[in-house]
């Protein structure tokens, strides 16, 4: 797998999907794939390297408020589409807002706010939420995928705002149809979390911090780590619930002819 957080700057977790091993011996293409974090800081280099990585499409996955709160920086000249596809749920600013206190409830002691904090969903229960209402928005970003392929510029990069959870989620699915296996698909997810180490895990846990919330071990995990046993539980669900990736993009919406063609764009056939 190829990195590119230092490429594309300024972001904490941004890489390539490019190279990764299929289980039938192959690798998905390069120059197909890209996950990230919010395109909110970009410079000019890192602008630059959108070009250079022949990158034509952004897909947002971040709720609306998400992206008026920090929106993307693009080119100016048109070369590169925006796409979003907000998918509900994943937003840690917009989860830890609705914990606080109303107005009725304001006078709520320490301990009473740290169990509320305690109310918000673990990672694995929070992916299975994602997958179940989320399917629409993760085929039409698999048919912008192909869409993009017969194109100048047919990179992809698809993000949310850490690009750890709906972008997790969405990797998944798609190194799933390109038929990479679960351990490098763990692998990829687990990435994140050293990705986000530093600078960026604190300004996440500052801003809950911030709002009058304290940091819970659930509420740290949310927000800045990538345990494996949260894809696991994602990779678990779709296959008990639904067979395997094919049958839970078919709800979708997804045809089988669409996901072969999608399969063949991810491997480059």
């Amino acid at each position: 797998m190829t990195g590119m957080t230092s490429l594309l700057q300024v972001t904490y977790n941004s890489r390539a999907l490019g190279g990764l091993p299929t289980a039938d011996g192959g690798v998905v293409a390069s120059g197909i794939l890209y996950r990230s974090d919010a395109l909110s800081t970009l410079n000019e280099a890192g602008l630059q390297a959108l070009s250079d990585q022949r990158i034509g499409t952004i897909i947002d996955l971040r709720t609306d408020g998400e992206r008026a709160r920090a929106a993307d920086l693009l080119p100016s000249d048109g070369s590169v589409r925006l796409v979003p596809l907000p998918v509900q749920g994943g937003a840690m600013d917009e989860m830890v807002q609705k914990l606080l206190p109303s107005s009725e409830d304001a006078g709520l002691s320490e301990d009473q706010i740290s169990a509320l904090a305690e109310t918000v969903p673990t990672l694995e229960d929070l992916y299975v939420a994602i997958l179940g209402s989320s399917a629409t928005q993760f085929v039409e970003l698999g048919r912008a995928v192909v869409a993009a392929s017969g194109s100048a510029r047919p990179g992809v990069l698809f993000h949310c705002t850490a690009g750890k959870d709906r972008t997790g989620i969405a990797a998944a699915l798609l190194l799933l149809v390109a038929d990479v296996s679960r351990d490098e698909i763990v692998e990829d997810y687990t990435q994140t979390g050293g990705n986000l180490a530093g600078g960026f895990a604190e300004s996440l846990t500052a801003l809950i911090t911030s709002l009058g919330v304290p940091l819970t071990p659930r509420l740290k995990t949310l927000a800045t780590e990538s345990p494996a046993s949260a894809i696991e539980a994602a990779l678990d669900w779709i296959s008990s619930e639904h067979g395997d990736v094919t049958g839970y993009l078919r709800t979708g919406g997804m045809t089988p002819d669409e996901i072969d063609g999608l399969k063949r764009v991810l491997r480059g056939a």
